[in-house]
């Protein structure tokens, strides 16, 4: 038996049935372009390019990632393309609204709504033709990274579109540069 704080390899069954979790993971998880699923999944390339991906994904902590030097990463995703019919593709928008964020080490939750990251790093699938998109395929992502002092200059919005995102000079860089682009965002507000 496994403990849900346990990384699972897929091979474990169902009690001691002819099924695999695997087999559970390929049937609940295989739409990867699916909102709910491509934000997970946005997480996880994020944190693979940080280098901390070993773990166990926090599902409602305060933040999503953090990274090796310690800095709490906020990952919002959005898509031009959806797993539904669409007439147009869809406009690009994150939510960066302030939350009341939970803390799972002391199970508590904040009494105020804030921002409760260092920075954000919003994942942006750009491809825009249904015939090749791929999530896998990570030249197919964009990545901005923006500290959270920048974006509380906003007050409390609740989202800000990809104009709006651009107009305040994100570190913009591809999967191979996410790294550097994180720690780039984190000196640009360092004090001179």
């Amino acid at each position: 038996m496994t403990m849900p704080t346990q990384r699972l390899t897929g091979c474990e069954s169902f009690g001691g049935e002819d099924f695999q979790v695997l087999e559970f993971w390929q049937w609940a998880h295989s739409d990867l372009l699916s909102n709910t699923l491509r934000g997970i999944l946005a997480e996880f390339i994020v944190a693979k390019a940080l280098g901390t991906a070993d773990g166990l994904r926090q599902e409602w902590d305060a933040f999503d990632v953090t990274a090796e030097s310690g800095e709490r990463v906020e990952v919002k995703s959005a898509a031009y393309l959806q797993s539904w019919h669409q007439k147009k593709l869809s406009n690009i928008s994150f939510d960066i609204a302030p939350k009341k964020s939970w803390d799972a080490k002391t199970n508590s939750v904040d009494s105020n709504a804030s921002r409760s990251s260092d920075l954000y790093v919003f994942a942006l699938l750009h491809e825009q033709n249904r015939e090749v998109i791929d999530p896998t395929a990570l030249d197919q992502w964009t990545f901005f990274a923006l500290s959270t002092k920048k974006l509380n200059e906003l007050g409390d919005q609740k989202t800000i579109t990809l104009g709006r995102l651009k107009q305040m000079n994100p570190v913009e860089v591809a999967f191979s540069e996410l790294a550097d682009g994180v720690q780039r965002c984190l000196q640009q507000d360092q004090p001179i």
